[in-house]
This record gives structure tokens, sequence and C-alpha cells, in this order.
């Protein structure tokens, strides 16, 4: 895998700043982290600058919504309230991060922001949507904890026509329908570049873990469809030999690694699917007396941490998967409720770190 050069970063920065807009107009992934103590400034500090580019933002990419179509009512959105529900606990750099970047839009905007945390808890997720809508929010942003269950708020919506915009993980319902519009990374492309940096960083041979997400959504899913078939396809010599689920947490991750120490004492890799299971695996390696390198670990998400975790020689790659969708959400819905079409699917472009550019880097971590 070749990992987006730093100017291919710049480049994606200015096409944001410049012609995200027209580009929208017409195509129209916890343990606690808290140690990061500053992490939250940094979430919110750095998106301006770091904020998602649209992958393909050329016209006939994919099916589109209109608000006709959808059965809404065309609003200014300065004029709108925006109900905006978090999934989990704001422990992990990433929801820590995602946050930021919505509050900070809308109060950049100038939008109402009305806004619940599930804290990882489902139940309480569908009861907080239903809240925001008794609220009287006119939109509904999402970041779904799982992709099943979620009827009751979408009959609720509907009941009001309210637009509802998903990002980060789908829902399985019918875009344009029950929704407008997800946002999101191609999970399954990140698994497969996981795969590419695991293959170059073990010449492709030995015995490698999957340190899988929590059940239930279709990040755990695609990233590890994506990653499984690259094995296959170009490194048969790679053997995965052990799967188990770390829930996307730090700690859990760092149990789980323990277990695979004590089972798989030879393994070669560890394919953590978000970033704080990748810091949990290189916690349990250290406790193990392992060290740098020893074990290569590839990750997805972003972090600081991860990302330093490269410099300091734990870490072999990252990929990227962006959270600051602020911008991005808003200038969609702001598209949307003025009448023109938005793509149901709008796949966002995701860069990555590895030894190469991870100091140099560091900074545009979150």
């Amino acid at each position: 895998m070749k990992p987006l050069a730093v100017r291919h970063r710049t480049s994606a920065r200015t096409l944001l700043a410049t012609g995200l807009i027209t580009s929208l107009a017409l195509v129209s992934g916890c343990a606690k982290s808290e140690d990061d103590s500053a992490d939250k400034d940094k979430g919110s500090a750095s998106q301006s600058d770091q904020g998602q580019v649209v992958a393909s933002p050329s016209t006939g990419s994919g099916p589109t919504c209109a608000i006709d179509a959808y059965g809404a009512k065309k609003l200014d959105l300065k004029s709108a309230t925006v109900g905006f529900s978090q999934s989990e606990k704001e422990a992990n750099p990433f929801r820590i991060a995602e946050t930021a970047s919505i509050k900070a839009e809308a109060q950049k905007q100038g939008v109402k922001l009305l806004t619940a945390n599930a804290q990882s808890q489902f139940s309480k997720q569908i009861s907080d949507v239903q809240d925001l809508i008794a609220k009287g929010a006119d939109l509904l942003v999402i970041a779904p904890l799982n992709s099943d269950g979620w009827e009751p708020v979408l009959r609720s919506a509907s009941a009001k026509h309210i637009p509802i915009i998903t990002i980060d993980r789908k829902i399985n319902a019918t875009a344009c329908k029950d929704y407008v519009s997800f946002i999101g990374s191609d999970f399954v492309e990140q698994g497969k570049r996981a795969a590419d940096q695991m293959i170059e960083s073990t010449g492709g041979k030995g015995e490698i873990a999957i340190l899988l997400g929590a059940a239930g959504n279709n990040v755990t899913t695609e990233r590890t469809k994506g990653f499984e078939d690259r094995i296959k396809e170009k490194a048969p010599g790679l053997k995965i030999v052990f799967k188990q689920t770390g829930d996307f947490a730090r700690e859990k991750g760092q149990s789980v690694t323990e277990n695979l120490i004590q089972s798989k004492p030879g393994i070669t890799g560890i394919y953590a699917e978000n970033d704080e299971m990748g810091l949990g695996a290189v916690n349990a390696l250290k406790g193990a007396g392992k060290k740098p390198g020893q074990v290569k670990i590839v990750t997805i998400d972003g972090t600081r941490n991860a990302v330093q975790g490269i410099v300091d020689g734990w870490i072999d790659g990252v990929i990227e998967s962006n959270p600051r969708f602020g911008p991005l959400a808003f200038q969609t819905l702001d598209t949307f409720t003025k009448g023109e079409k938005v793509s149901q699917d709008i796949v966002i472009q995701d860069s990555a770190y590895t030894k190469d550019n991870a100091k140099a880097n560091l900074g545009k971590a979150f």
C-alpha cells in the first residue's frame, strides 16, 4: 500500500476550502483515554484545516435525494434547530473530535443545536433522538451506535417530515425515504488498505490476529471483510489464526491481546479495527516484555496517540478515518433544505500514517 503523500493532503484541504459547496450541490469507527487530557481541545482546534473531503465529487456517482422526493419542506438552515445524537461515551478521541466538529460548525453557521449522548447504550440513543424530536428539532444528525433497531425513530421523524443524516455508521433503512444521506468512509476499502500495510510490514508471511470492533454495525463488518478479502487475495502466506471482539475499547483490546499472547505466543501481526484497541494491544505487548516492532500492529482512525505509536516504533501503520463531520454534515443539510439534490452516500477521502510520514504529520492527527 502506498499512502497518500503530504502534498495530496494539502491539496485535499484546498479542495475543501474552494470546491466543497459546488461539489455537494452537484452530487448531491470505549476504554478510557482521559490520559490524553488535551484531546478535547485538540479535536476542536484542528478541525478547521482538517475537515473532510468528498472522495468523488462528480455528478452521476450514485443515487441522489431531493427534498420533494423525501417529503419534507424547504427551510433556511440558519433559522432551523438541528438535533445531534452522539452514540458513545466521549472517552474515545474519535467521538471527542466528532462532537467537537459538529458543535463548532453549528456555532460557525449560527445554527441552534440540540445535543444528546447515548453513553454507549442503544436504548438510550433511541429515546435521546425521540426527545430531540419532541424538543423541536427540524433536522437530525445521528451517529448511530447500531445499524438495526431504528424503526421507532424513523416513524417519529417521518410523521413530522424531519430530514435525517447519519454519520460514520449506516442504519439499515431506505435512503431518501427513512433518511436522506449517509456520510462516512469506505470501510471495506479501509480494511483493504490495512491489509496492504500488514502485508508490507510482515513480508506477507506469518500468523496474524484481528481485534474486531463492536458487533451490530456496518463498520466492523466491512472493515473485517475488506481486510480478510485482501489477505486472501494477496498474501496466502499470512494466516488469520485469531479473531475476537475488543468492542472498539482500549481496555478490552488490552485484555484480548493478553489472552492472545498466551494462546498464540508466536503471533506475527495484529490488525486492530480502531486505534483504541490497537493502543490496548500495545499496552499488552509492553506488559509481556515485547520490544517495539516485534509484533506488527496496524490500526484504523488516526488519533494522536496511535500516530505517536508509529513514531515510537510500536505501531506500523494507521489508516485514517476522519471524524470531523461538522462542515460536510451542515453543508449537506444546507444544500438539501434549499431544494437541491444531495448524494444518498457521501464517501469521504481518508489518508494514512506510516513510518515515512507519521512524525511530520503528527499535528494533523486528532
